[in-house]
């Protein structure tokens, strides 16, 4: 079997949904996405056992209103605006796609034309996100783009002749002998164009991919705090051009922040075709295969394409509402957890007021979310609030305490705590020699 047989949650009707699209013209240095270069005879077959695919499942499809949908990949220019197009018909056939449905293909400038553009726009296309990554044109060959600036301009050109007025622009840091003088040209560069959203992603090199082989542990790549001072120009820098940050990466004008990207972030349902393509859907959590011919074999003779599966239990619902909700400005709030989650919010609180008064996180309106010096160093400051929330949720069972009395805690490293603090946040918050500011 291809297909999942889901929950009906009455009160869940509103559906993403994620189309992998696998194939590239060639491979980015840094990439380590499913994506491959030189298949491009396989895209027939692909096309006919991706169209099958959606058509099975729509009798899992059918219940929700789809009010996002996201072309990604690889390349999905690359694929061809005519696939795309049958693609998203199917779509319209199998399920209750909204009017006002935001529907995003992924393009890069090499791969991109007018004519392709206008079709997509008629089709319903309505959002493009453009892998811009640099404005040097040197630094695009460096790490194996195929396209240089100006193409770039050229398509976000003639994306606003296509009729296109939803379009995010790709941008990497970190990038080789990159300096924070050249960063800031590039974001003033990048502005000028006026898209309405736009992505900052931290180089980060990846076991397996041609730039780790080549620049891992190499001194021309700016360090974490190189980095650090690049995300936080960006952050203040996009804010004063009237980009807000949404989250930890994504910034737009006010309106235009990515609907299915926030339904990751959100906990909202999802649904994913494509081989690697990863599905949330109700208490349900499962991703296919990441190899192009299993995937389209599994479909022609209908057995199992599933590579992991797995049923979310409340605790783990939980885990996940922190470790993303935190991930964005708009954060979490004492309301929501205790509707989402079986936990106790009070030493959640009161791990977030420590972060407060050290300028990590702030409250707006009920709602906690990071700072831009908390986004930095994100990962250690959840995982603290993880340590809190399991601590709250086993108290009163002795057994539980001793064995996560045992368990190594998570502590802020090193570097970290030289440039935020002299002493270690998690210990303090929980022996409660930092006094948190009362509400």
């Amino acid at each position: 079997m291809t297909t999942i047989d889901l929950e009906s949650d009455p009160m869940a009707r509103k559906l993403g949904i994620y189309i992998h699209i696998p194939f590239c013209a060639s491979k980015c240095s840094y990439c380590d996405f499913y994506s491959l270069a030189g298949c491009d005879h396989l895209m027939p077959e692909y096309q006919k056992a991706l169209l099958a695919h959606i058509k099975e499942s729509a009798q899992s499809i059918k219940p929700y209103e789809i009010d996002s949908i996201y072309f990604g990949g690889g390349t999905p220019s690359f694929y061809g605006a005519d696939r795309i197009a049958d693609i998203f018909n199917a779509l319209k056939l199998g399920g209750n796609v909204r009017i006002d449905s935001e529907v995003t293909m992924e393009c890069n400038p090499d791969s991109t034309s007018l004519n392709a553009l206008k079709l997509l726009r008629e089709e319903g296309v309505n959002r493009l996100s453009i892998g811009v990554q640099a404005t040097d044109n040197n630094l695009l060959k460096l790490i194996g783009r195929r396209h240089n600036f100006q193409q770039a301009v050229q398509t976000l050109q003639n994306a606003r002749k296509a009729g296109f007025d939803n379009v995010n622009l790709d941008l990497i840091y970190g990038l080789p002998s990159q300096t924070k003088n050249d960063w800031a040209e590039t974001l003033a560069r990048i502005v000028e164009l006026h898209p309405e959203h736009i992505s900052c992603y931290g180089l980060r090199l990846e076991e397996g991919t041609q730039m780790y082989a080549d620049y891992h542990g190499s001194p021309i790549l700016p360090d974490d705090d190189e980095q650090a001072d690049m995300y936080c120009y960006a952050a203040e820098m996009l804010e004063r051009y009237g980009y807000r940050q949404y989250e930890v990466s994504n910034f737009c004008a006010p309106g235009f922040e990515s609907r299915h990207n926030l339904k990751y972030w959100n906990l909202d349902d999802y649904m994913g075709f494509g081989p690697g393509a990863h599905s949330c859907v109700g208490t349900l959590r499962y991703s296919f295969v990441r190899d192009l011919k299993q995937y389209i074999s599994g479909v022609e003779k209908q057995t199992s394409i599933i590579d992991e599966y797995q049923r979310i239990d409340p605790l783990e619902r939980a885990v996940e509402y922190i470790m993303l909700g935190m991930r964005t400005v708009r954060g979490i709030s004492e309301r929501d957890y205790r509707i989402r989650t079986q936990c106790d919010w009070r030493p959640v609180y009161q791990t977030l007021l420590a972060f407060r008064q050290k300028g990590w996180a702030v409250e707006d309106e009920g709602r906690w979310h990071f700072t831009v010096p908390g986004f930095l160093i994100s990962n250690t400051l959840i995982g603290l609030l993880l340590e809190a929330q399991a601590n709250g949720r086993i108290e009163g069972t002795p057994w539980l305490s001793e064995a996560y009395a045992a368990e190594e805690k998570i502590s802020i490293p090193k570097s970290e705590e030289e440039m935020f603090t002299d002493v270690r946040l998690g210990a303090l918050v929980n022996s409660g020699e930092l006094q948190s500011d009362k509400e």
